[in-house]
């Protein structure tokens, strides 16, 4: 399939991508994904959604340069990934934040590897604890956070070295529906506001609409690109007013439909 084309430089793109992994116990190789083409435009959000076990997580790998391609190239920002690189940080689903540290701390590790010096690794963190709702826990130590501001604590964190790309995978899955829901909120209106770059996995087809410009779908392993689906529905900035929109469910049937949720495909 063809996906989205664009005339400037992309953020983010897959081109010919394949991935191959040694076969666990045996002899050969695990064809993972397949045959990546897709690109994504700056200051864009994509979900990328599939059956468990399809690569959605090898591709965030890839595009964060902690793995590399068997075959094809990922590009960031026009330049080919071979490594680790200060365009892109990641989030995950477990907040990873150290518990030796402070949460003001956490948040300037990255800045701290960098080499930024401290007041102005500090004044950052301190900008950013604002920002994420954690005015005043910033000499707190994780223990001490629920986890819902240990995940506004890890997004901070991502924020703070000022990537162009943020890769996330399932951030918010271990969370409850409301704190997830507050979050999706904060999430959506700091991208809107910083002009970042998403790319976003997730099992829950309501959030990729809520979240999401456009969403990418995935075959089964090996994983190849099947459908891409447009979200045209406004105010992405406030995921909980898409939430009420009506053609919200229309989108979450028809993801459904491509993945064919019959009791025979999961996504988690």
């Amino acid at each position: 399939m063809t996906l989205k084309t664009v005339s400037e430089a992309p953020a983010m793109a897959f081109i010919g991508v394949d991935k191959r992994f040694a076969a666990r116990g045996q002899s050969g190789e695990v064809l993972a994904v397949r045959e990546i083409n897709f690109s994504i435009t700056k200051g864009e959000v994509v979900s990328i959604i599939g059956p468990s076990g399809c690569g959605k997580s090898t591709l965030l790998n890839m595009g964060a340069g902690l793995s590399k391609p068997t075959a094809g190239i990922v590009k960031v920002n026009g330049e080919v990934v071979s490594g680790p690189n200060k365009h892109v940080a990641f989030m995950l689903q477990k907040d990873l934040l150290m518990p030796w540290r402070t949460i003001a701390q956490n948040v300037a590790l990255g800045l701290e590897l960098r080499g930024v010096k401290r007041p102005e690794r500090q004044a950052i963190a301190q900008r950013l604890l604002v920002q994420c709702h954690l005015q005043g826990f910033g000499n707190h130590y994780p223990n001490q956070l629920s986890g819902g501001m240990r995940q506004r604590a890890a997004l901070a964190r991502t924020l703070a070295v000022d990537p162009l790309v943020l890769l996330m995978d399932e951030p918010f899955s271990a969370l409850d529906a409301q704190t997830k829901m507050v979050l999706q909120q904060d999430l959506a209106q700091t991208v809107q506001r910083e002009g970042k770059t998403v790319v976003f996995i997730t099992h829950d087809l309501a959030e990729a609409v809520a979240l999401s410009d456009r969403i990418l779908v995935m075959s089964e392993r090996p994983g190849t690109m099947i459908a891409e689906i447009v979200v045209d529905l406004p105010e992405r900035a406030n995921p909980m007013q898409r939430r009420k929109h009506p053609l919200l469910g229309d989108h979450v049937n028809q993801l459904m439909a491509l993945l064919k949720l019959d009791g025979q495909t999961h996504l988690h």
